[in-house]
């Protein structure tokens, strides 16, 4: 069983949280209505092997939406912040790149 640190709960077996997704892509523009884009975003997803980003909610806890860092073969979480604070990175980094 997996055990997540939640930033503001802390440590808590994984049955308390759902899983969210990747947290290492962005979320198409609304406006960009595409099928292909829409496609690509929904269904073609890289497996990822080591450490990967997920989305994690605090359901029976604080209720707040967490970023876990964990290895994908070990199941070793290296990471854990809150989603908002991920969030804001991830927008800094997709501006850059643009």
């Amino acid at each position: 069983m997996l055990r997540i640190s939640c930033p503001i709960c802390g440590t808590r077996d994984e049955v308390e949280f759902n899983y969210g997704g990747d947290a290492s892509i962005k979320r198409p523009d609304i406006a960009d209505m595409s099928l292909d884009v829409w496609t690509d975003f929904l269904f073609k997803r890289k497996n990822i092997k080591g450490n990967h980003k997920e989305y994690w909610h605090h359901a029976s806890g604080c209720r707040q939406w967490i970023v876990v860092e964990r290895d994908t073969l070990t199941h070793d979480i290296k990471t854990t912040e809150l989603a908002r604070n991920h969030k804001e990175k991830l927008d800094a980094v997709n501006k850059d790149s643009s």
